[in-house]
């Protein structure tokens, strides 16, 4: 009976994880290079029974890749194939996953005092910053390379541990449409705004001019969902300002993958907590980029 056809296994890593890819590649190894007369030295170096072997031998006969011939356990020509293809996708695949590892051995940061050369900092994100403090605890920790007067742009090296990173929520202030010619809007939207931290976005014409009379904060227009979860991945809390009518376009661009937390606030009070807070890290060798 004609043994039958496997599909071939996937390419790299992913092909291991079939039950048994890992044994059979061993055992290919072992008869290119050892060609055994019997399945013994096999089984040692493997680190299996002799039955166990065996079995393997025989479910890899039966797919053409091996034989026994002139005494000698050998690859077969489709075997040698097999095992270069499978090697050589393994190799690939691992050079392209450390490719996208950043090992990162020493980073920069702000520094939040005097540092000199051969401190040891702590490092943790501040206001959405990197920034490094003359300690010898926390998280993520390293040793200044190149140091300076408080606020300077400083380097740190010999990472170790992770920052972590909880994202910030973003608040979103809503604004139903009748109240936008309201003679007391300007004056409702100053007390909601009054203390926000971190950057204020606006979707739309309408929210844009209204955030403008009743504030003198700094506005963000352009891909103003960008901005607050770019500033919400950094730790730094925002606020977005948008029409009431415009609420669910808004919330769809902050979901999908990783959502921040978002906390929709109308005007006149209230609040609706869609999303928790997740807390993430930067890593580096074990330390931050």
């Amino acid at each position: 009976m004609a043994a039958v056809p496997r599909a071939p296994p996937a390419p790299g890593l992913k092909g291991l994880r079939r039950a048994g890819a890992v044994t059979d590649l061993l055992f290919l190894e072992a008869c290119a290079t050892l060609e055994p007369t019997q399945l013994r030295p096999i089984a040692d170096t493997l680190g299996l029974t002799v039955q166990a072997v065996s079995h393997v031998f025989r479910s890899l006969r039966t797919r053409g890749w091996v034989a026994y011939r002139d005494g000698r356990y050998r690859l077969t020509l489709e075997g040698v194939a097999g095992l270069h293809a499978t090697l050589t996708g393994l190799g690939d695949d691992v050079r392209a996953r450390l490719g996208g590892l950043h090992v990162i051995r020493s980073t920069r940061a702000l520094g939040s005092g005097a540092l000199e050369v051969g401190d040891v900092v702590a490092l943790e994100i501040r206001d959405g910053l990197l920034t490094a403090r003359r300690a010898g605890g926390g998280a993520s920790r390293g040793r200044v390379v190149r140091g300076g007067p408080p606020g300077a742009l400083v380097e740190v090296g010999e990472l170790e541990g992770i920052v972590p990173i909880t994202p910030a929520p973003i608040r979103v202030r809503t604004i139903p449409e009748p109240a936008l010619f309201s003679p007391d809007l300007s004056a409702r939207l100053a007390r909601a705004l009054r203390g926000a931290p971190g950057p204020v976005a606006v979707v739309g014409l309408e929210a844009y001019l209204t955030v403008r009379r009743a504030s003198s904060v700094a506005v963000s227009r352009f891909a103003p969902a960008a901005v607050c979860r770019e500033a919400s991945r950094v730790g730094v809390p925002s606020t977005l300002v948008v029409l009431e009518k415009d609420l669910p376009r808004v919330l769809g661009e902050l979901a999908g993958p990783s959502p921040p937390p978002v906390e929709v606030l109308p005007l006149d009070g209230g609040r609706r907590t869609l999303q928790r807070p997740r807390v993430g890290g930067r890593r580096g060798r074990q330390g931050p980029p």
